[in-house]
């Protein structure tokens, strides 16, 4: 159901345990190795940041989390949860959100109806309970609207809340997409290639929002713009041919020798 508080409003916890922990993950297709033994552990109110170069696992892993794959060996815990077997429906239940590198916006419909499908993971009534407008519809009804136009204001989409989303530019897309998931209220979000084709100052806007919402959420972040995950990140993560080159802030991983020589150049 969705809570009465503001799913904005939630602080940071005075300690950080540990919210995601992945451990000796391996995903093979058909012989090739996609992800080797990576692990890792994400803490409550963190923003870790996910590099490496095309082709090093950084997606394969998102889509084990969001159980869009499944891992043939290792293990992935949420909140102590294993998430082996776990529906894709189930993980948004639980506190798992999700952006896409190409976005998966409903292209013909409302920025507004566009966030408000991102609580139906969170609504307590069915379809066949909103389709016969049984007793309680109309009070979900009135707290997911009330929900979607709090992050409608709070993410600067009030002029384009009723326009299609297929009219806006690509920055103001990837703005929906990211009110979308946070209406699922996740405690982790996933986010791929966020800043990706943004304009400088979309950029800056947008490590500005993530930077609010730390602490209120965790996050973790595919990206190749090293200036952003420089502004955001507490704990950066390299994979290379699926696996774990190195681990650290940003600054410890690039003077790391091998990440030097793999990824960023000299």
């Amino acid at each position: 159901m969705i809570e009465q508080d503001s799913i904005l409003e939630s602080g940071p916890k005075a300690d950080a345990p540990v919210l995601l922990s992945v451990s000796q993950v391996t995903v093979k297709f058909r012989g090739i190795v996609a992800l080797d033994g990576v692990s890792f552990d994400v803490q409550q109110g963190q923003i870790a940041g996910l590099i490496g170069p095309n082709g090093a696992g950084k997606t394969t892993l998102f889509n084990c989390l969001s159980r869009l794959y499944d891992y043939s060996e290792g293990e992935i815990h949420f909140e102590g949860q294993s998430l082996h077997g776990m529906t894709r429906h189930k993980t948004a239940e639980i506190g798992i959100g999700r952006t896409f590198q190409n976005l998966a916006l409903y292209k013909t419909m409302s920025v507004l109806d566009n966030i408000k499908v991102g609580s139906h993971c969170r609504a307590e009534k069915g379809f066949l309970a909103h389709a016969l407008r049984l007793p309680g519809v109309r009070q979900e009804e009135a707290k997911i609207h009330q929900n979607a136009m709090q992050l409608v204001e709070f993410l600067d989409l009030q002029p384009v809340a009723l326009r299609k989303v297929s009219d806006l530019p690509f920055g103001t897309q990837k703005r929906v997409e990211l009110a979308r998931a946070l209406a699922s209220q996740p405690k982790l979000l996933l986010l791929d290639e966020p800043v990706a084709g943004m304009t400088d100052h979309e950029t800056e806007r947008t490590a500005e929002l993530f930077l609010s919402l730390k602490g209120k959420h965790s996050l973790m972040v595919v990206e190749h713009d090293m200036s952003f995950i420089r502004t955001i990140s507490d704990i950066v993560t390299v994979l290379c041919d699926g696996a774990v080159l190195a681990q650290g802030t940003l600054d410890q991983v690039q003077a790391d020798e091998r990440v030097i020589e793999v990824y960023l150049g000299r």
